[in-house]
């Protein structure tokens, strides 16, 4: 299954800017390429860069890091909860609290970024036990309807999105 098969149906319009970043693949090789990008582009960020923001009460890239780290926890759960449940509705979440909460400026650079290697095999082993019927489930997040292959072309283009700013406005 692929972003192009997704139907729009299937997830909130918010979301399609991330699907719409996500390349045409299955979304296994998608997780794992977004793995293996993102490593090697987080590892490659310069030392002055993870502490920097580039704006007065903007994210620095640890923050980042984690939040994105966090948000795939949160669609993972999603895709479990959607794929397990009929009719499953779920309460939204505040990101901005959550990087609040979660303290990234006291982590490492190591620390976080095995973390967001742990997250990401999880969220692998979970997409890879979904059969097609599961993967078309449909939950509710936030008010809105998801499918459970939704979910994980979000989690890639999440990423993606987030490496694009940091990219654009902190190196």
């Amino acid at each position: 299954m692929k972003p192009s098969e997704i139907l729009l149906s299937e997830y909130n319009p918010y979301y399609k800017r991330y699907i719409d970043l996500v390349e045409n693949i299955n979304l296994v090789d998608a997780l794992e390429r977004g793995l293996n990008r993102n490593k090697v582009f987080f590892e490659s960020l310069p030392s002055n860069k993870w502490d920097y923001q580039y704006a007065a009460g903007k994210w620095t890239p640890k923050d980042i890091l984690l939040h994105i780290a966090d948000t795939e926890r949160v669609f993972a759960y999603r895709a479990l909860y959607f794929s397990r449940s009929d009719n499953a509705e779920l309460k939204g979440f505040d990101e901005n609290i959550f990087a609040e909460k979660a303290l990234a400026s006291n982590k490492t650079v190591e620390d976080l970024l095995q973390n967001y290697v742990a997250v990401r095999n999880a969220t692998l082993s979970l997409f890879k036990s979904f059969d097609e019927k599961e993967l078309k489930q449909l939950g509710q997040a936030n008010g809105s309807i998801m499918s459970v292959r939704a979910t994980g072309f979000i989690i890639c283009g999440h990423e993606k999105h987030h490496c694009n700013i940091i990219t654009e406005r902190y190196l």
